[in-house]
């Protein structure tokens, strides 16, 4: 390909290089693909991407393997309610530059990453707006406070119904000694769904999930009973929890074709919320993600297949936690 070099300033020959980067951040080795031209005339290179744009996706993948916010979630989170990077910058006590950064590509640190998750609960950003009347014009604090009271009250009394009916159970082995939490659920089913997830793998993760944190700590994560049924284990009334957060938005689930079959895939729409989870159980989550992240759904079937947890008990039955002791991972 003929070109003009910005170099020699010559038309000549010139190369598009493709080749891997690699960048050291936060002491961790992030490869991402990267290209320049390369002048056959003077043997330089120009448009040189690998300070910017594949900074920036080394920058995003770091992000993904951290389960870190993205710009674009910070962005159109803050958008949602109508406020500026000033107003939000003020609630947050931030100062002025720190937040249009990160909307910009900067990478965030751990701190400033559980504070804004945090803030995107309705309830702790409608704290933020009280307690900093000051930060929003009088009619913009009147609409957030009202808007944010609503969600908060009808996000809590969803809650509270769908737990009555669907964990109205006391803690016991077979929810794992812990009280059921929609909460704690449907963000690991949008945590395990991000960029997609057929159902039948979906319901044997969670089933890991689980049992893996309960044979460690004695304790389940969601305190969910999972059943026997002819494709392995999965959360009892599995199909009204993804049917809720397609409902709301949060879930998109669609039909996909997989060699002669055809399966059920799942994709979250927004980014789960980990900062309701202890260590351990982020621990236990990224595990068992990563050890499954090859297998397919039929693998993933056979392995949970040959569980104790499968083969004691018969379809239609409550898993006692009691069998994750044998657990094969």
């Amino acid at each position: 390909m003929k070109n003009l070099c910005p170099n020699c300033e010559k038309e000549t020959d010139i190369n598009l290089v493709k080749e891997k980067e690699s960048y050291q951040i936060r002491g961790e080795n992030i490869e991402v693909d990267a290209e320049y031209f390369h002048c056959r005339e003077c043997n330089e290179e120009y448009e040189n991407t690998r300070d910017d744009d594949a900074l920036a996706t080394a920058y995003r993948k770091y992000r993904s393997y951290h389960n870190m916010l993205q710009p674009e979630t910070i962005r159109e989170w803050r958008k949602r309610y109508g406020l500026t990077q000033r107003e939000l910058s003020k609630l947050l006590g931030w100062g002025g530059a720190t937040l249009s950064r990160y909307e910009n590509g900067a990478l965030q640190g751990e701190a400033h990453e559980k504070i804004l998750r945090l803030a995107m609960k309705p309830a702790n950003l409608l704290k933020l707006i009280e307690e900093a009347p000051d930060a929003l014009g009088e009619t913009k604090y009147k609409r957030l406070t009202s808007e944010l009271h609503v969600a908060e009250e009808e996000s809590c009394s969803f809650a509270r119904l769908f737990e009555e009916r669907f964990g109205g159970y006391d803690p016991d082995i077979n929810s794992g000694y812990q009280k059921f939490s929609l909460s704690k659920l449907f963000n690991i089913i949008l945590f395990l769904c991000r960029g997609g997830q057929l159902i039948t793998k979906l319901n044997k993760l969670l089933f890991y999930v689980d049992f893996k944190h309960f044979k460690d700590y004695t304790v389940s994560i969601t305190g969910v009973r999972y059943i026997h049924l002819p494709h392995g284990p999965v959360p009892d009334q599995y199909r009204f929890y993804c049917a809720e957060l397609e409902r709301e938005g949060k879930l998109i689930t669609g039909e996909v074709q997989i060699g002669d079959f055809i399966g059920e895939n799942c994709v979250s729409q927004i980014e789960a919320d980990l900062s309701i989870f202890s260590d351990t159980e982020l621990k236990i989550l990224t595990e068992i993600k990563d050890y499954f992240k090859d297998y397919n759904s039929s693998q993933i079937r056979e392995i949970s297949h040959r569980e104790s947890a499968y083969v004691k008990t018969e379809e239609n039955d409550v898993i006692s936690y009691e069998y994750a002791s044998s657990l094969k991972i």
